[in-house]
């Protein structure tokens, strides 16, 4: 019953603190996809200026 009990604990343990990993990396992903965009948007339109 005890080992039960401390494999429960270590799981929960284990969520709490891959919680807050999983939203910063969650963070950075999306933070790195805007940059992107924007940057992609950069490119175009000047790309597109040049022509014109």
């Amino acid at each position: 019953m005890g080992r039960i009990f401390l494999i429960i604990a270590a799981v929960v343990a284990a969520l709490v603190l891959l919680g807050p990993l999983v939203g910063f990396v969650l963070t950075l992903l999306k933070w790195g996809l805007v940059i992107g965009l924007v940057a992609l948007g950069v490119v175009l339109v000047s790309k597109w200026a040049t022509r014109t």
